[in-house]
């Protein structure tokens, strides 16, 4: 089981909290990775938009929703609170504010999502070889990561910027915070574009070409270094923490991958939430980045290579209010039973922008082919479709880098509405996929790759996976959706490809 009950919950506990895309969730798991019944307490949040392409948050305001969590969680488990030998954590990645020499927040946080920087890719790929930085960073120039949003920050706020003393993600931000001193794990850090992937250090030729001093970025941290000993306030607050060690925060993808049971090369991870992505963990090194996709880090033991869309559970929200859908319950039997491909309709799904495969930040979404015959069902029918394709792209980008063919396991809440999307991605991929069933695949992650840091679950790729549902593709269905990912693929090359 993937859960177990309070007192069936084996010593000792991981405390664990997710920062996500749309929500905050602590939750406690035991000594066998199974989630404690009755430890979660959530919260939900909005980055801040606009039509410019903005993705920004109060990283204030993003804590203090972490910090009731946490007071919820330890006030329905205080019997438990003895227990806890350990915090683990993860957070959405690619983002970073700017803090005066106090602390204080002069430029808020922004996030992967913030396309506003797109303009600045043409002036690093002028001033750096980009082939060169891909394969050292593992990331391509491209508004989600950090070189080209700092570039841009500098030139769009002269004032505030030079007052910046400190360029921190909201992970170490918070270990600013609870303990004085901010760190930033090599995971974290390795979704910024700034990591030399192969030395673990700050890369010094992008930071070079760029407005900040080395100095200015946190110490790097790997899993096995973490801190203890709350500042005084907090550990009045959460006295069962105040001692024990917390875990370098890691990015959500990593957590994902580990907590669905995707701990080797075996298995692809396939994650929708409020995005999309498939990853890999492999060895220490990945020897040449597949073009397309990216190369990160969970630790100075494994990298994880893959791709990430911007889109996901959040494009199927979008339909569902923009289209104005009703009788949201049989939604998915809806779907379900329309013909595959069947609406004459070719949609390019950005609605942030592109990044994997093709990595076009200044992207935007399309759909081509409407009628006054064409249904609002159809539309979203068009939608999960083409976030199949894109994922389709990033698959066979990463299959020739696995040495076997992997089992693609799939978690993440947007799927857990319905049966729909994944049969169709099933049969786009023209592969089976095994449905998690863990509940918090994320959260889970972490308190694994804590456990592990205390020698408690040594080998993680011998974890059991939890799977419940299996969805096989159908040949005919597979046959046609090429044909419809050509199609994409067409209008993709007319309206976006440079």
């Amino acid at each position: 089981m993937a859960t177990t009950s309070r007192d069936n919950a084996k010593a000792p506990l991981i405390l664990t909290f997710d920062i996500g895309s749309s929500s905050i969730r602590t939750l406690l798991y035991d000594r066998l990775g199974r989630l404690v019944e009755g430890s979660l307490a959530a919260r939900e949040h909005r980055f801040h938009t606009s039509p410019p392409g903005a993705s920004e948050a109060d990283p204030d305001a993003l804590l203090e929703i972490l910090f009731a969590c946490l007071d919820e969680t330890l006030a329905k488990t205080t019997d438990l609170a003895g227990q806890i030998r350990g915090v683990a954590s993860c957070v959405f990645v690619s983002n970073v504010c700017g803090v005066d020499a106090a602390g204080q927040v002069v430029l808020p946080l922004t996030t992967y999502a913030d396309t506003r920087a797109v303009g600045e890719v043409a002036g690093l790929q002028a001033d750096l070889d980009e082939t060169a930085t891909y394969q050292r960073t593992g990331c391509r120039f491209h508004p989600s990561y950090l070189p080209a949003r700092l570039r841009w920050l500098a030139r769009t706020e002269p004032e505030k910027f030079p007052r910046v003393a400190r360029w921190l993600s909201l992970s170490d931000y918070l270990t600013l915070k609870l303990f004085g001193r901010p760190t930033i794990s090599y995971s974290v850090a390795s979704w910024s574009g700034l990591l030399n992937r192969h030395t673990l250090t700050w890369d010094e030729i992008v930071l070079a070409q760029l407005p900040l001093e080395i100095g200015q970025l946190s110490p790097l941290t790997d899993l096995d270094q973490p801190q203890q000993g709350l500042r005084p306030d907090f550990a009045a607050r959460w006295p069962a923490l105040r001692n024990i060690p917390w875990f370098p925060t890691i990015g959500d993808g990593v957590g994902a991958n580990i907590g669905s049971g995707c701990a080797s090369a075996a298995r692809v991870a396939l994650t929708i939430g409020t995005t999309s992505a498939m990853r890999a963990v492999i060895g220490p090194q990945v020897p040449g980045v597949p073009d397309g996709l990216w190369a990160y880090r969970v630790d100075k033991r494994r990298s994880l290579l893959g791709g990430a869309l911007s889109e996901g559970g959040n494009l199927f929200d979008w339909l569902q209010s923009t289209v104005r859908l009703a009788d949201l319950s049989q939604l998915d039997a809806q779907v379900a039973a329309l013909e595959p491909d069947g609406h004459g309709l070719t949609m390019l799904p950005f609605l942030t922008g592109e990044r994997s495969p093709g990595w076009a930040g200044q992207a935007r979404a399309t759909i081509h082919g409407l009628t006054l015959a064409t249904t609002p069902l159809q539309i979203l029918q068009a939608g999960l479709e083409a976030v199949a394709y894109r994922l389709a792209q990033v698959y066979r980008r990463l299959r020739p880098a696995l040495q076997e063919e992997p089992e693609i396991i799939v978690s993440g809440g947007a799927l857990r509405q319905g049966t729909a999307w994944a049969q169709i991605i099933a049969d786009v991929l023209g592969r089976p996929l095994f449905i998690s069933d863990i509940p918090e695949a994320s959260s889970r992650g972490a308190a694994l790759l804590a456990l592990e840091m205390l020698g408690i679950c040594p080998d993680l790729s011998q974890l059991p996976a939890f799977l419940t549902d299996r969805y096989d593709p159908q040949p005919e269905r597979f046959e046609r959706y090429q044909q419809a990912i050509a199609r994409q693929q067409t209008l993709y090359e007319k309206l976006i490809s440079n």
